[in-house]
């Protein structure tokens, strides 16, 4: 039962004092039978209260809110997790018929296999029918979409954000974790099996896997006969001992570890680190400065900004 120490910083950096900073977490580990947090500890700048919660999905949150001015915030998150599942997923044989059954009865998983609205149906179905899906159980056709996703879709970061939606990564073809698990929902559900966003991060091990060391989304599909399983179509692997959770949702936006407002013209940059560390030693970590999205806010207060600094140099 591997044991991995995760350290997750997120900070952001405002150019002029903001306040008022009102936030959301969801980095709390699920606590299940797959998974044991040893240890847990999360800084803040200047150790707001935190409200707990459990929001639509089960996930366990905390609001918390700086009131006072400030330059930069810093969510400091330090985690020791024992993974104790299985090292494999059985087989069943459960059919799309028996699926339906129950999920006719189940307005949770009703709501999950739900598909969204995008523009490239013809795209989607012709993927759907070169996988030859019809005479497939459910764990196959599961397999089959995350399989295809994986050969087919190249994994090239920085080409796409969390805006970015399932129509153009279709078009494209390329992106990461979050994207590849948008497709993989928008596939299952179009087939009717109900399946979840979920987000984590995945752990090292011995082969080596695409997002190592760093926050990381992958999808749960609900199997009868096995409920919820977790597969990451960017590694083309059913989820086991590599994988640690935070939540889940629909999809990311239901799921984000940090999100939040304030009150202020500033414009702000976010740089996010993590380092996932094994038990023998080695540590895998990577340090991403995320891209903003320039609101009008922000327009305003560089405009605001370039007079102050044009009326003292007259």
């Amino acid at each position: 039962m591997p044991v991995f120490q995760i350290h997750h910083v997120t900070k952001y950096n405002y150019n002029r004092p903001v306040k008022e900073s009102v936030n959301q977490l969801r980095i709390y580990p699920v606590a299940s039978d797959q998974q044991e947090i040893l240890q847990h500890e999360v800084n803040i700048t200047t150790d707001p209260e935190l409200f707990f919660f459990l929001d639509y999905w089960g996930n366990r949150c905390a609001d918390f809110s700086l009131l006072a001015a400030h330059t930069s915030l810093i969510i400091d998150s330090r985690v020791v997790v024992r993974t104790i599942g299985k090292e494999s997923v059985p087989i069943v044989e459960s059919t799309r018929d028996e699926l339906q059954q129950i999920v006719a009865s189940d307005f949770h998983l009703l709501e999950l296999s739900r598909p969204e609205e995008i523009l490239a149906t013809k795209a989607l179905q012709q993927i759907l029918t070169s996988l030859d899906c019809e005479h497939k159980t459910v764990m196959q056709i599961v397999e089959a979409c995350s399989g295809y996703i994986f050969s087919e879709f190249k994994y090239i970061k920085g080409i796409t954000n969390i805006e970015t939606t399932v129509d153009e990564i279709l078009e494209h073809r390329s992106g990461v974790c979050q994207d590849f698990a948008h497709v993989l929902l928008q596939l299952l559900r179009s087939m009717g099996i109900p399946s979840r966003y979920v987000s984590g991060y995945i752990c090292p091990n011995k082969n080596g896997m695409r997002g190592e060391g760093a926050t990381h989304a992958w999808v749960e599909a609900y199997i009868p006969q096995l409920g919820w399983v977790g597969i990451d179509p960017t590694n083309n692997v059913w989820v086991t001992t590599h994988h640690i959770k935070l939540a889940v949702g629909r999809d990311f936006n239901a799921c984000s570890p940090i999100k939040g407002t304030f009150k202020g013209l500033a414009k702000q940059t976010l740089s996010v680190y993590v380092s996932v560390g094994y038990e023998d030693g080695h540590v895998f970590e990577e340090l991403n400065d995320v891209q903003m999205q320039i609101t009008e806010s922000v327009k305003e207060a560089e405009r605001i900004a370039a007079e102050e600094a044009a009326q003292q140099q007259q």
